[in-house]
């Protein structure tokens, strides 16, 4: 399977110590198996005047799945937790790598009122249903990153 990265510069060799904390599944480096997904990802670089560039990755699932790996298949009562500790920086969990839904802008909007408390959390959830997740994939170990094998690059 090829997963992709979009971001303003190739990225041969993916590392944690250019991450960012405080993420939807934490310090980690996002790739998605949706190439229109990694395309909105670089949007953000093409707005302040960068180049978009998607980086392209040939992904082994069978040394993935010898990983610790949380994996959410729907926008849930979990899910929402999770981002939540991830985003407030306090994930203390272990997990090699996470899978699940993106917070795109409609989900972001949702998960923001359930972080101010304006919703409760069943409501949230009840709105995160409609939604139908994007994929991400966020490598937090470099155990996870051997995962990997870059593939090439393509400007946007």
């Amino acid at each position: 399977m090829i997963l992709y990265h979009g971001s303003y510069l190739a990225i041969e060799n993916p590392d944690l110590l250019h991450s960012r904390p405080n993420l939807d599944f934490g310090k980690g480096f996002y790739l998605t198996s949706i190439r229109e997904q990694a395309e909105k990802w670089c949007g953000k670089f093409v707005k302040r005047g960068k180049e978009g560039v998607i980086s392209n990755y040939m992904f082994d699932e069978e040394l993935f799945q010898r990983l610790k790996v949380l994996r959410f298949d729907s926008y849930s009562e979990e899910w929402l937790e999770f981002i939540l500790a991830c985003r407030s920086g306090k994930d203390s969990s272990d997990y090699d790598a996470v899978c699940g839904g993106i917070a795109n802008d409609q989900v972001f909007n949702t998960v923001e009122l359930y972080f101010e408390n304006l919703i409760d959390k069943s409501e949230a959830i009840k709105r995160l249903r409609y939604e139908k997740p994007n994929m991400q994939i966020t490598f937090r170990t470099d155990a996870a990153l051997t995962c990997l094998r870059y593939m090439g690059c393509e400007k946007i």
